[in-house]
């Protein structure tokens, strides 16, 4: 590991100009490219101290042995370099994009004397232009089926091609009029090209350019009394309607436009993007990356994206227009690099209302559901999930496989409604019917470290509780099973690994509340969230894992589920307590009645929504005391609204206010009140 401050510049030494800049390690292996508006200002930010980086920044300036950089006159030009090097060096610490699967194309080889359309997968070559890519093949041959009755251009392969050109007989797609048959002559090489014009030109979305040609040729036939031709343009015109019924109209203007939405996670990071021309939805493409060099804003993430994405791509595919979740602080130079590269004016813009939002908002669902698809599979292979275990074991130094995970981890607001979570996985999966809810009770204010030994203590004493002595000569695991049920108890399996949400000071905490029931054989580890270390009792140290570790990538999704399953139990009580609260000065209205409200709205939000005839129409209630919670209700939110600061999580540091939701479903296991 290297020191950052064996290779800093000399003072002075960095221009303010900016560049492209590139850090290599011990070997001169290039690890890390990026760009700057100012070298001087952004190589100075990376030998700070090594605290104040992100932990895979720290990771990069501690394996590189050199940093050098190149400067150039524009930002443009920085952009075009750093992409250069990129696919030159192939850095490891930085963020690559990858398909999630392989997308199926459809390809028009313009490179060849009488161009063909097919439906293909992998990477572009030179000469073909593409379109799509798509979700499915066989929706594309679908539509390709029903334009080649109208563009009849060649389809076939190079050697059927070949093969009835030497017979001089066409094929049966010649015979039944989808292709011109050029292989034999009855259209000129011209004619074809023209053909595949048409055919370029609607699948671009020029759709209503043509639908119009195609109409007045139709009547202009009709006029003349060739009714022939005119029902063949007539069947054509169906057949382009049915291919354009397979893409509705997403934006009625008629747009061409890119729509790219991104979900992260503090390791990995999901892009879509949807391909929009004519107002139609083209094609889509989903990415999956690794944050490896510790890129945490999302306009960072769009701009890495934006350059690998169109840095390949020709003229005619980058479109006027780019509709991002966030504008990048470099918006200035991607536009003019997008527009060198189109030969026109691109724009990179947030939409803000309309059916471009509402759009954004969809492309955002499937790039949430990309990357939860890609983490359960990733979490769900046998293989890798073994492997995961198998790896906390040999850090941790554990004497098996930890094969029962359990995590705990505690959410309040600013000390008030403090309650905690306990998930547990099971060979690398969770087992939600073993999670468990507790509130916190003796503990007063924030205090996290109190709260997870008292969370702890009352869990484990339940399971010494549980647990009898098995005389000599029975079976140990006997215990385990409630003679009434026959089922498992609750809290009888002991945990290979107790996992806690926190640092030193919550492990420290952990530790010696089981030490205190006797039970210091079972081991236990935290996690923090800043930095991603895992700490071990009375170690001064933590546990590195690798960034790519399959044991840190189990570690966190079994932290990141005992916090989500930690704020959905705080979130419930406080909604309860926000209504339970507002309607305490409501005259006549007692605990049964308030427990009817809390029943049928569950939050104070909804309840704020009801009329005096719904809670009227509630059992117990009367026109009067619903008049009289309504105005109560009312009352508290107007003085609420007035002047009132949002309340801060200081925990998550989520901003929180009292239209939460509503209370959660029935818990999973048995809520520990």
């Amino acid at each position: 590991m290297a020191d950052p401050s064996s290779y800093r510049p000399a003072p002075g030494s960095i221009p303010d100009s900016p560049g492209v800049y590139r850090f290599s390690d011990a070997g001169g292996r290039v690890i890390y490219v990026g760009k700057a508006k100012n070298l001087r200002a952004r190589l100075s930010s990376y030998f700070q101290d090594l605290a104040n980086l992100h932990p895979r920044t720290q990771s990069m300036v501690t394996t590189a042995a050199k940093v050098d950089w190149t400067v150039v006159s524009t930002e443009v030009e920085s952009l075009q370099l750093e992409y250069s090097w990129i696919k030159e060096y192939d850095p490891r610490f930085n963020v690559k994009y990858r398909d999630d699967k392989s997308y199926p194309w459809l390809a028009i080889t313009l490179n060849e004397e009488y161009p063909r359309v097919m439906v293909g997968r992998g990477p572009k070559k030179k000469g073909v232009r593409y379109f799509g890519p798509y979700s499915h093949a066989w929706a594309i041959r679908e539509t390709v089926d029903l334009l080649l009755r109208v563009f009849p251009m060649r389809s076939c392969s190079k050697g059927v091609f070949n093969r009835h050109r030497q017979m001089g007989r066409p094929c049966l797609l010649g015979y039944i009029g989808k292709c011109a048959a050029p292989c034999t002559g009855q259209v000129s090489q011209e004619e074809h090209l023209k053909i595949v014009e048409d055919f370029s030109a609607f699948l671009s979305g020029q759709t209503a350019t043509y639908v119009r040609r195609l109409e007045k040729e139709m009547k202009a036939a009709a006029a003349e009394l060739e009714y022939e031709r005119a029902a063949k343009i007539r069947d054509d015109l169906s057949a382009l309607d049915k291919a354009l019924a397979k893409n509705a109209v997403v934006l009625g203007d008629g747009t061409d436009t890119d729509v790219v939405a991104l979900s992260e996670d503090p390791l990995e990071v999901a892009v879509q993007i949807f391909y929009v021309r004519g107002g139609r939805i083209r094609g889509q493409r989903g990415f999956i990356a690794d944050k490896a060099d510790g890129t945490a804003r999302t306009g960072d993430l769009v701009s890495r994206f934006i350059q690998q994405m169109y840095a390949t791509e020709t003229a005619d595919a980058v479109p006027r227009e780019i509709l991002v979740p966030v504008v990048p602080d470099d918006e200035a130079a991607l536009t003019e690099w997008l527009s060198e590269r189109r030969g026109s004016r691109v724009a990179i813009r947030m939409p803000q209302r309309g059916d471009k939002k509402d759009l954004m908002e969809t492309v955002a669902r499937n790039a949430l559901q990309t990357l939860t698809m890609h983490k359960t599979k990733r979490a769900s292979d046998l293989t890798t999930r073994n492997l995961a275990l198998e790896e906390i074991q040999a850090a941790l130094e554990l004497p098996e496989a930890p094969l029962r995970m359990e995590c705990y981890d505690v959410s309040n607001l600013q000390g008030t409604e403090v309650v905690a979570s306990m998930v547990v996985f099971e060979d690398g999966l969770p087992r939600k019917s073993e999670y468990r809810r507790f509130v916190i009770k003796g503990v007063e204010g924030q205090n996290d470290v109190a709260s997870i030994a008292e969370v702890l203590t009352r869990r484990f004493k339940r399971m010494l509780d549980e647990r009898v002595n098995v005389p000599d000569g029975e079976d140990p695991t006997a215990n385990l099973i409630d003679p009434e049920t026959g089922r498992a108890k609750k809290f009888s399996y002991v945990p290979g690994l107790v996992v806690v949400d926190g640092g030193p000071p919550q492990v420290a905490a952990a530790r010696q509340a089981m030490d205190e029931l006797g039970l210091g054989d079972i081991p236990v580890c935290g996690l923090a969230k800043r930095l991603e270390e895992v700490w071990l009792p009375d170690e001064e140290d933590p546990v590195i894992f690798s960034r790519t570790s399959e044991g840190l990538y189990l570690l966190q999704r079994l932290r990141d589920e005992a916090h989500r399953f930690a704020i959905t139990h705080h979130r419930s009580r406080r909604s309860k307590t926000m209504v339970e609260s507002v309607l305490d000065d409501v005259p006549g209205l007692g605990e049964v009645r308030r427990k009817t409200l809390l029943r049928h709205f569950g939050s104070l939000r909804k309840l704020r929504g009801a009329t005096v005839d719904e809670v009227a129409e509630l059992p117990g209630f009367g026109r009067r005391t619903a008049e009289s919670v309504v105005l109560a209700v009312n009352a508290a939110a107007t003085k609420a609204d007035t002047g009132r600061a949002p309340s801060v999580n200081t925990a998550t540091g989520e901003i929180l206010d009292d239209d939460g939701p509503g209370p959660a479903g029935p818990p999973n296991g048995e809520n520990l009140n």
